[in-house]
């Protein structure tokens, strides 16, 4: 765990300093504005890769590493997500091409010249789905270094990409960089999965099964209620702030959101990387308490410590990875930065829901959260302004921390 957590760190590290450079000149050619645009973008391309690939990777990684050992049933798993996959990209693509016009209105309101996002996105589509579900079988084979790998890769040729086309086109190359960056990593992801593990000797028309697409159906109705339901809200939220407070207080919102995403990738990565694969080898529940505790163990105090040093530091983090225009956003730290101490207590027990495969309570558990999570974010809005929002994160992540603390009792304690 310390070698994968330690190639981990740099790769987060490196995320994070390629992100000051990429903020920094998103702050300075689309400004708060021009954020919250980009935040539409990114809750839309959440909600879109879940459903091409049919929210299957967390179960392609349990299937993959139960049956490392069987390359009879290996084949058939890679085989028949990979067909089922390929042919659900193409008719996305082709219906995403045709209804541009109206996802663009809906995404950027009447932006119409950002019409060539979603043209572009259609085009390059397929290789998002795919992409995933190459990440997803080396994960659960254990190769991860080289998940690690291409996420380092990945973020590099982001960076490339991002400053190309903000210098070029502003916020329309921005949006623009983020629609296609991912596209160009599958070629280097098919490349090294290809190399590690001779991917393309696995995949067999005549094996296609459906029993396999049956177990893996219950990850898939797991992760679309969280990618459709999810994003939904997200653009609820930040479409009310917009209304009711203005576009620069929804840019400064997406602003905290961007840098807190930073950091939780040091947290989410290890989470998919390193411990779901043990929670889902797990037999009982002594075994899962022992997964639970190294993650609280080891993890929990370094992220804490990390967000103590960055709550004090927090303007000068904003003037580095921003503009002086960004300043109000340190108001919206505290309670930003206690809501992911929790949501972090929190991601771990949840990743038993994909580890065990208990679709019913995770379901409702995550259809509450996000209840909660609107409403209060409407209630704390009123009261507080654009700091309610953070307030609201911060409240439902605790509310969901104790759910949850109380359903795994038995394997937590």
């Amino acid at each position: 765990m310390f070698k994968i957590a330690s190639l981990n760190s740099f790769s987060v590290a490196l995320k994070i300093g390629i992100g000051l450079i990429t903020s920094k000149i998103l702050a300075v050619f689309v400004g708060p504005s021009g954020m919250a645009l980009v935040g539409n973008l990114r809750n839309f391309l959440t909600s879109l890769e879940n459903i091409s690939t049919l929210g299957f990777q967390n179960g392609i990684v349990k299937y993959t590493a139960e049956n490392e050992k069987s390359k009879t049933e290996l084949e058939k798993i890679v085989s028949t997500v990979f067909i089922s996959l390929l042919f659900l990209a193409v008719f996305l693509s082709a219906i995403l091409f045709f209804t541009a016009s109206y996802w663009t209105q809906k995404i950027f309101g009447n932006n119409t010249e950002y019409l060539i996002v979603f043209k572009v996105l259609a085009l390059v589509l397929p290789t998002y789905g795919l992409s995933i579900f190459l990440i997803a079988v080396i994960n659960g084979l254990g190769k991860f270094q080289k998940v690690i790998w291409i996420n380092i890769i990945g973020n590099i040729l982001g960076l490339l990409i991002s400053i190309f086309f903000i210098l070029q086109f502003k916020t329309t190359g921005a949006l623009l960089a983020i629609v296609i960056a991912p596209a160009l990593l599958f070629f280097i992801t098919f490349y090294l999965v290809q190399k590690e593990i001779g991917f393309l000797q696995f995949i067999k028309w005549n094996v296609f099964d459906f029993k396999i697409l049956k177990n893996l159906s219950s990850y898939s109705l797991m992760a679309l209620v969280s990618s459709v339901f999810g994003p939904f809200v997200f653009l609820a939220i930040r479409n009310h702030i917009i209304q009711n407070l203005g576009i620069e207080q929804a840019g400064y919102w997406e602003t905290m959101t961007r840098i807190s995403t930073y950091y939780l990738l040091f947290v989410s990565t290890v989470l998919s990387v390193y411990f779901l694969p043990k929670l889902s080898k797990a037999q009982n529940n002594s075994e899962t308490k022992n997964v639970f505790w190294q993650y609280y163990k080891f993890i929990l105090p370094i992220f804490v410590l990390g967000l103590a040093v960055l709550y004090f530091t927090r303007s000068l983090v904003i003037e580095l990875l921003f503009t002086k225009e960004f300043l109000p956003v340190a108001d919206l730290f505290l309670w930003q930065l206690l809501g992911d101490i929790f949501k972090v207590c929190a991601l771990i027990l949840g990743l038993q829901f994909f580890a065990k495969k208990m679709t019913t309570a995770f379901i409702i558990a995550e259809l509450f959260s996000l209840f909660v999570l609107y409403f209060a974010s409407l209630y704390f809005i009123k009261i507080f302004q654009i700091e309610g929002v953070v307030i609201a994160y911060a409240f439902d992540n605790l509310v969901y921390l104790l759910v949850l603390a109380v359903y795994f009792r038995k394997s937590l304690f």
